[in-house]
Parts: C-alpha cells; sequence; structure tokens
C-alpha cells in the first residue's frame, strides 16, 4: 500500500438538507449509559460518548418518539462494539471466537430458540443484541419485520467477508467490495428501524423493482464511501484494504490522495444516479400499477428518508463524531473504550 500521506476531507456536495431531533444529547447520553451499565465498554465512557451515535439517530430520525430514538441510539452504540470487537478478533487471531456470536445472533433475530452445538459463550454483547433486537421488532410492522429478520444476518455474513478479505496475500476487487460494503456498513438494519419509526411501509412489489433498488443502493453507497474516506486513515494504518479508497489506490496505483479524490467523484456519480432514479420513480409507480395514494406516499417519504441518511451520516461525521478524528484510531490501535475479554467473558 501507499505512504499515507494527509489528506482533505471532501465536500461531497449532497444537495439535501437536514436538521437534527432536539433529543440528541439526551438520547446520546442515556444509549452511553446503557453500554456502560450493559458492560459493553471498559472506562472512557466519554470518547464512546464522543461517536455520537444519539446525534446520528437524531439526524435520520427525527420526530420519532423519545423512546425509539433512545433505541435506536443503543442500537448504533451496539454496532459499534460489534465492528471493533470484530476487528480485534481479526487482528489478534482469534477469530474462532466469532462464529458462536454470530450464530447465536442470527438464531435469535430468525426466531430459531432451539439449542445447538456450538453456542456462544454466556457475552453481553449477545445479551444486549437479544435485549435490542426483542424491543425493535415489538415496534415494527410484519413487513419490515421481515426485512429487519433477514438484514441482519445478511450484516454478520458480511463482517464474514470483510475477515476474508484481510487474509495475507488478497486483496478484493473493488467490484466485490462494493457489494460486501452495503451489508457491512450495517446500514439497512438501522434504515428499517427508522421507516418503523416514521411509519414508511414501501409496497413490497415497489421495494423489489429495478428502480426502487437503484434508488436505495446509491443511498447506501454515497454513504458507505463517504465513511471510507473519514475512517481511512484507521484502515490504512491497520492493513485493512475493506476501504474503498485503499483498494482504488492498490488496484491503480493511485496515492491516496487521489484515490480520495477518486472516491469523491464516484460519490458525486452515485448522487446523480439517486436524484435520477427518483425522478424516475413516478412512472415506474405508473407501470407497476400504484395507484394508491398512501402507497406512493410512503415512497416519497421513504426517498426523504434516504436523503436524510445520506446528508445526515456526513454531517454526523464532519461535527457529531470524535472517532475518526481520535488519535489511538487513526494510530491503528483498539479506541480507549474497548473491552478486549467481552466475547471471553462470561
Amino acid at each position: 500500500m501507499p505512504h499515507l500521506d494527509s489528506f482533505t476531507i471532501p465536500e461531497f456536495h449532497l444537495p439535501f438538507e437536514n436538521s437534527k431531533d432536539p433529543a440528541a444529547d439526551r438520547a446520546n447520553a442515556e444509549a452511553t449509559a446503557w453500554a456502560v451499565e450493559r458492560g459493553l465498554i471498559e472506562g472512557a465512557a466519554e470518547q464512546f460518548a464522543g461517536i455520537g451515535f444519539g446525534h446520528l439517530t437524531a439526524r435520520v430520525d427525527r420526530g420519532a418518539p423519545y423512546e425509539r430514538i433512545v433505541l435506536l441510539s443503543a442500537w448504533m452504540a451496539w454496532s459499534f462494539v460489534l465492528d471493533d470487537q470484530h476487528d480485534l478478533l481479526i487482528r489478534e487471531g482469534r477469530l474462532d471466537g466469532w462464529q458462536p456470536v454470530s450464530d447465536a445472533i442470527t438464531r435469535h433475530v430468525t426466531g430459531e430458540r432451539s439449542g445447538r452445538p456450538g453456542a456462544a459463550p454466556p457475552s453481553a454483547l449477545v445479551d444486549t443484541f437479544v435485549e435490542l433486537c426483542d424491543r425493535i421488532l415489538a415496534g415494527m410492522p410484519p413487513s419490515i419485520q421481515d426485512r429487519y429478520r433477514l438484514h441482519v444476518p445478511r450484516m454478520l455474513r458480511s463482517l464474514d467477508e470483510e475477515a476474508a478479505n484481510r487474509r495475507p496475500g488478497h486483496r478484493p476487487t473493488v467490484e466485490e467490495y462494493v457489494l460486501t460494503r452495503r451489508h457491512s456498513s450495517q446500514l439497512l438494519p438501522m434504515m428499517d428501524m427508522v421507516e418503523a419509526d416514521q411509519g414508511i411501509e414501501v409496497p413490497s412489489g415497489v421495494r423489489r423493482s429495478p428502480a426502487f433498488q437503484e434508488l436505495a443502493w446509491s443511498a447506501i453507497d454515497v454513504i458507505s464511501w463517504g465513511n471510507d474516506v473519514f475512517s481511512l486513515p484507521k484502515e490504512y494504518s491497520c492493513g485493512d484494504t475493506n476501504n474503498l479508497a485503499a483498494l482504488l489506490a492498490a488496484w491503480h496505483g493511485l496515492t491516496l490522495t487521489d484515490a480520495v479524490r477518486a472516491v469523491e467523484e464516484r460519490v458525486h456519480a452515485r448522487v446523480e444516479d439517486f436524484l435520477a432514479a427518483a425522478r424516475r420513480l413516478p412512472a415506474a409507480l405508473d407501470r407497476l400499477g400504484v395507484r394508491d395514494t398512501a402507497a406512493r406516499t410512503a415512497v416519497d417519504r421513504c426517498v426523504r428518508s434516504y436523503e436524510d441518511w445520506m446528508i445526515g451520516a456526513d454531517l454526523w461525521q464532519r461535527y457529531d463524531c470524535t472517532r475518526y478524528r481520535d488519535e489511538r484510531f487513526a494510530a491503528g490501535l483498539e479506541a480507549a473504550y474497548t473491552r478486549p475479554d467481552l466475547l471471553s467473558a462470561a
């Protein structure tokens, strides 16, 4: 990999408006306290709170009932711990401890209650998932529950794919990485939660249509690739090739500065793809025979939700989140709050 020169985070020119729910600070503090009480982190609660999960929630789920804002904030806090723990296991060569945890989470979210060999040892990571999952599903209509039950296991599989990408001598293609990143971003379960909170139910036939799929994937790509730029110093420093800028540099012989510019160009193109897909949606709904006003309104609200996600995630990383500016994180070290024994502790 080329030398990591300093680079400027580009302005991604996201032509969307965003405002934050006034509950941001309160939800962030409450989700942090929850993570401490459940044993997910070890000290350094202030640094953990600096991730700003409550602020991201407040940008993408504004106007939701406060208890749902706190629930999504806690889920985001949990997801950051999950990501850090998975990374820790990869770097310490302890991935044999991952599969029982992944299996336990999958069994619970899919509704399988029977015990199987290889069950995960008691872990706060699994226990807190069970707690959150049950509360999340209780607040979802059945159609969104079904998606959530599919999205969580797919998210876990994508983490396995990223672990495989970090084998010595292995480098995924850019195209392979893009498909994996759509799920390892962990966005889909969170988007399910927001749509349930906001009362957005897009008909399944519309959601499966190529027009809607292009809209959704373009939004997720914009968010994921932007995050790759913000998190590049940390991932580069520990040799993680699961980053669009790092892969473009490696495959095309670019400096990282030029690779970041290439990501910026790709993000801009995907924003244009999103805008074009949004313009095509009314005609696509006509072709699908969707005349119901409530269904068409739900689609419009989902488009606006995706806009909130794109601009909200960008603003959160720039102004609300200290994670990507933390010196330990940028040096490829574990965050001060990481609990190294979390997956081996009863």
